[in-house]
C-alpha cells in the first residue's frame, strides 16, 4: 500500500474535519532525525524561522537555515534531520488538486503536472536572501495564521494563498522545466483522464504484479494506443514509471528498515532482488546497498 499523507493534527483528533491542505509549526532538539523519509501525493512546502536543518528530499540533502524555503514535490521521498539544538519550521501540505478550478482545466493541468512528477528538475531551494524581498514570507505566515485561527472563510483564504505562492514558484522555475511544454498544450481532456487513472492504478497496485495491458483496459484503449499516448505524454513507458514508482517506495524502506534487499524487492514488486538493484542503479546512479550506507550515515 502506499504511503498515507500525515496530516498530524486532523488526523489525531476523532472526527476532525480533514482539510486538502495543512500548515503548523515543526520544533526539532538537538541533532536528531525530526522526520523519517517518506513520501505522499501532497506537495510540502518547509520555511524555516530558526535554526539549521538538512532536510533529503529526492536523493538529494540540502542544509537549510533561518529565512530558507523548500519546496517537495508530490511523490518525492523526503525525510529532516535537525543540525542544531533548536531548530523550528512553517509546514504547508496541500493537495494539488486544490490549484485547479472547479472544473479541471487544460490550462491548468499543462502548469500543475510537473510539480506532481517527483523527478522533475526544477529549483527545489530558495534562500533566505532569494525571497527576503518578495512576497513569499508574508504569504508563508499567512497561511499559518489563516489555517490555525480557522476565522470565518478560512477555507478561501488558505486556498487562495496557496494559488498565489504556487504561481511564484511556477514564474520563478517555468524556464528550468524539462517539461514538453508544446506538447502539454496540445492534451486533452481524455488525456488527463488516462493520466488520473494511471496514476491511482499504480499508487494503489505498484506492490503487485500489473502491467500496461490491464492499465489500457482500465482507460478503454487498446494496448498499442495506450503504450504510444502514454510515452508521449510522460516521455517514458508504462513499465518505466511503473519502475520509478516502485524505487521511490524502495528508498524509504531502505532507510527506515533493515529488511533484505530481497525482501524489499519482493515488497515493492520486482520479481527479483537482482533485477531490484539493476533498476535501483540505473534511476539513482548507486546501488541500493550504498545508498542504505549513505543515507544512514
Amino acid at each position: 500500500m502506499m504511503s498515507e499523507p500525515y496530516f498530524e493534527s486532523s488526523r489525531s483528533q476523532p472526527g476532525a474535519i480533514h482539510y486538502p491542505y495543512e500548515s503548523m509549526i515543526h520544533y526539532g532538539e538537538e541533532q536528531s532525525c525530526l522526520v523519517g523519509p517518506h513520501w505522499h501525493l501532497y506537495i510540502e512546502i518547509l520555511y524555516f524561522l530558526t535554526g539549521s536543518a538538512k532536510v533529503y528530499s529526492g536523493g538529494k540533502a540540502h542544509v537549510l537555515s533561518q529565512g530558507d524555503l523548500i519546496l517537495i514535490h508530490s511523490h518525492e521521498t523526503h525525510s529532516i534531520y535537525t543540525l542544531d539544538e533548536q531548530v523550528s519550521y512553517i509546514v504547508i501540505k496541500f493537495d494539488p488538486e486544490i490549484l485547479y478550478s472547479t472544473s479541471r482545466t487544460i490550462l491548468e493541468s499543462t502548469y500543475i503536472l510537473p510539480f506532481t512528477l517527483a523527478e522533475s528538475n526544477t529549483q527545489r531551494v530558495f534562500t533566505a536572501s532569494e525571497i527576503r524581498d518578495t512576497p513569499i514570507p508574508d504569504m508563508i505566515w499567512e497561511i499559518y495564521d489563516e489555517f490555525s485561527a480557522k476565522s470565518f472563510g478560512f477555507e478561501l483564504a488558505v486556498r487562495t494563498l496557496i494559488c498565489r505562492v504556487f504561481l511564484w514558484f511556477l514564474r520563478q522555475t517555468h524556464h528550468q522545466q524539462h517539461w514538453n511544454w508544446e506538447l502539454a498544450n496540445s492534451l486533452n481532456d481524455s488525456d488527463y483522464q488516462m493520466l488520473q487513472k494511471v496514476f491511482e492504478y499504480i499508487d494503489y497496485n505498484y506492490m503487485n504484479d500489473i502491467n500496461a495491458q490491464t492499465a489500457a483496459s482500465l482507460c478503454n484503449m487498446s494496448y498499442s494506443y495506450f503504450s504510444r499516448r502514454f510515452k508521449a505524454i510522460m516521455g517514458k513507458t508504462f513499465t518505466n514509471y511503473l519502475n520509478y514508482i516502485r524505487i521511490t517506495e524502495a528508498e524509504k524502506l531502505l532507510l527506515t528498515t533493515d529488511k533484505s534487499m530481497t525482501e524489499i524487492a519482493l515488497e515493492v514488486g520486482f520479481s527479483s532482488s537482482s533485477y531490484f538493484i539493476q533498476q535501483f542503479r540505473q534511476y539513482k546512479d548507486i546501488s541500493p546497498y550504498q545508498f542504505r550506507k549513505k543515507g544512514k550515515a
